[in-house]
C-alpha cells in the first residue's frame, strides 16, 4: 500500500493512463514476450541463430525485470528512467539484430526470416517509447 501512496503522490502529466491499465497491458506483453523470447533463446540454444542475436534479448529482460523494484521498490525516478531507456535500446537493438540475422540468413540460404517475431513485438516497442516517455516526464515534474 505504500508503494501505492507514494506513487499516487507523484506529479503525473495530464495524458498518464490510470494506473489500473498498467497490470492488463504488462500482462499480453509479457505472454507475447515468453512466446517470441522463448523463440530466440530455443533457437539460439538449437544453434539456429547465433548467441549474439539472441544477447540483446536476454538483456532486454533483464532491464524489463528491473524497472519495478527500480521505480517501486526503491522508488527512484531517475535510475528507473535510466533503466526504462534501457529496456527501449535493447529491445530496438534486438529486433534489428534479429531482422539483420533473418534477412541475411534468408537470403543465403532461403530459412525464415523471422519477421514474425518483430512483428509480434511492435506493440511492445511501441508501449516501450510511451512508457519511456511517460517516464522521462515523471523524473522532471518530481525532480
Amino acid at each position: 500500500m505504500e508503494t501505492y501512496s507514494w506513487y499516487t503522490q507523484l506529479v503525473k502529466p495530464t495524458w498518464a493512463p490510470p494506473s489500473w491499465l498498467f497490470g492488463p497491458v504488462w500482462t499480453v506483453f509479457y505472454a507475447i514476450i515468453a512466446v517470441t523470447y522463448g523463440t530466440v533463446f530455443y533457437k539460439a540454444f538449437t544453434k539456429e541463430i547465433p548467441w549474439v542475436v539472441a544477447l540483446p534479448f536476454a538483456l532486454n529482460l533483464i532491464f524489463n525485470f528491473a524497472f519495478t523494484p527500480i521505480q517501486f521498490g526503491l522508488k527512484n525516478n531517475l535510475l528507473a528512467s535510466i533503466d526504462i531507456l534501457l529496456v527501449v535500446g535493447t529491445l530496438i537493438w534486438a529486433l534489428w539484430a534479429l531482422y539483420s540475422f533473418g534477412l541475411t540468413e534468408h537470403i543465403e540460404t532461403g530459412a525464415p526470416t523471422y519477421a514474425w517475431i518483430i512483428y509480434a513485438n511492435i506493440p511492445y516497442l511501441v508501449w516501450g517509447i510511451f512508457a519511456t516517455v511517460l517516464q522521462l516526464t515523471i523524473t522532471f515534474l518530481n525532480r
